[in-house]
């Protein structure tokens, strides 16, 4: 209670005043900048997708600087930040077991979990039996106060001294990019199950929210991880804002991660459509000529979706035939050309079909019962 109550009244007190009166240099508002990076950074590649999730596989020197990030966001080692994390997605939304549930309220979800021993926050490390294999996170469980000192205090005031000011940088660097960087993560239990679009799956109250994913460093594509938590990657599509996901990728090409995990778009593409058919469905229900447009909204579907798994199937052929070296080997080229032209070929089915159905369901989107 007292941290979390200090903290953010220290920061909307102390910072303005401190700016106001003697002012901040370019340098400090950088030193911010990096420092904020470094904590969101640390939890979401680190603390979530490679520990909670194991997503990928990270070099030490990598795991190193993930668990300083994690002691310098404060929000605990990582022994107890991925058994909670781990315990939220296998009882979600259960009010007596998932440690931080939607379902007792924002003010729960978001910090209210932290501040009193409930029953869904025993803590129980049976579940991360894996990560005490690890001589890094030992450390850093063992150490963790010190960490915590040391990154918090001792780092932001040098990088101040470097800066010319040591109470700017441990305001600004320190102070508010504490209070921020706590809070910001602390959305993602929060608003991430509030608000949004659940695309993949209504199975629990995860939601999809891109607003939230560029304060969130990729993390407010939130129905999907919860249906696919497996995959290194929130944001699938090249436009999603996902600056977790890059790092990841960048990083496997200089050989600090590697085994980065994906779900096949097949999977994904399925989940989507199933929702769509069900939210459509349930519209027709509504209609007057239900029966009728269920019909056709049945074929549509079926069709759409023998056309995906088709459409999956040239694809890993194709794939399967270019990383082939026996394939290579044996094969004429023709043959190997003829897999690429199946599969471009299904792709371009399967792009017409897709925009078919697109248009039915805008049609049925602007449908009223009271038309029928």
């Amino acid at each position: 209670m007292i941290l979390f109550t200090v903290t953010p009244v220290a920061a909307i007190t102390l910072v303005p005043l401190y700016g106001f009166t003697i002012g901040y240099s370019a340098y400090d508002w950088a030193a911010f900048v990096l420092m904020m990076g470094f904590c969101g950074i640390s939890i979401t590649a680190g603390y979530h997708r490679l520990w909670s999730h194991k997503t990928y596989k990270a070099h030490p020197a990598l795991r190193a600087i993930f668990a300083l990030g994690g002691a310098c966001a404060l929000q605990n080692d990582v022994f107890h930040w991925a058994s909670d994390h781990r315990r939220h997605h296998q009882h979600v939304d259960d009010n007596d077991r998932d440690p931080y549930s939607a379902g007792r309220g924002f003010w729960f979800s978001h910090i209210g979990w932290i501040l009193r021993t409930y029953p869904s926050s025993t803590r129980d490390f049976s579940n991360i039996k894996d990560l005490q294999q690890d001589p890094i996170l030992r450390f850093q469980h063992k150490h963790y106060l010190a960490l915590v000192l040391i990154m918090n205090i001792a780092v932001p005031a040098f990088l101040g001294y470097l800066g010319g000011s040591v109470i700017a940088g441990l305001l600004l660097s320190g102070l508010l990019r504490l209070v921020l960087s706590q809070h910001v993560t602390w959305l993602i239990n929060s608003i991430a199950h509030m608000w949004g679009r659940q695309t993949y799956s209504d199975k629990s109250s995860a939601r999809d929210n891109p607003v939230l994913a560029l304060f969130t460093y990729g993390e407010g594509y939130h129905n999907y991880h919860h249906t696919f938590q497996w995959d290194y990657r929130n944001g699938i599509r090249w436009w999603h804002f996902d600056p977790t996901k890059w790092l990841i990728m960048a990083c496997s090409w200089v050989g600090l991660t590697r085994d980065l995990k994906r779900c096949s778009p097949l999977m994904i593409e399925t989940a989507r459509l199933e929702m769509q058919y069900r939210h459509a469905a349930e519209r027709c229900d509504a209609l007057a000529n239900a029966e009728t447009l269920r019909a056709r909204l049945e074929a549509e579907y079926q069709d759409l979706k023998h056309s995906l798994e088709l459409w999956a199937k040239h694809r890993q052929d194709w794939y399967d035939a270019k990383t082939s070296e026996l394939h290579d080997q044996i094969h004429e080229r023709w043959e190997k050309l003829a897999l690429r032209d199946s599969y471009k070929q299904a792709r371009y089915q399967l792009k017409l079909k897709q925009q078919r159905w697109r248009e039915l369901m805008q049609g049925f989107s602007n449908l009223r019962p009271e038309a029928y």
